[in-house]
């Protein structure tokens, strides 16, 4: 008599998609973080775009916020290590959306050299 198992179709594809939140249960650091970055000021990185038009589109800056300190509080701290956990954490993939900016992106929006270290350093003051 053969096994019964429950049925396991890797290649099954989904009729709706699912809501990314819902891959996290009730209480995940992912959605306190979230629901933290959603309610800072984020008006001071808005002000650098405002007047850039369509070209050079940039990730937004509650999506960047929210994978830095996810990252930190996880103890990632390297952008490469970042942007390679965007493809294998679910919190993180969650957290931006399904976006998946470049180690340099990353870097970029929160290195010394880029143009955000002075609003990152004021959001948590």
């Amino acid at each position: 008599m053969p096994a019964n198992y429950l049925p396991y179709d890797p290649n099954q594809m989904l009729l709706l998609p699912e809501a990314m939140q819902e891959w996290l249960p009730d209480g995940h650091l992912a959605h306190f973080i979230s629901d933290t970055v959603d309610g800072l000021d984020l008006s001071a990185f808005h002000a650098r775009y405002d007047k850039d038009g369509p070209r050079n589109q940039p990730f937004h800056p509650a999506m960047m916020v929210k994978m830095l300190v996810y990252g930190y509080a996880t103890g990632v701290f390297s952008s490469r290590k970042i942007g390679r956990e965007l493809h294998e954490d679910v919190a993180l993939r969650v957290l931006a959306a399904g976006n998946f900016p470049a180690h340099r992106t990353i870097r970029d929006f929160r290195d010394f050299r880029a143009l955000h270290l002075k609003e990152l350093s004021e959001l948590f003051v």
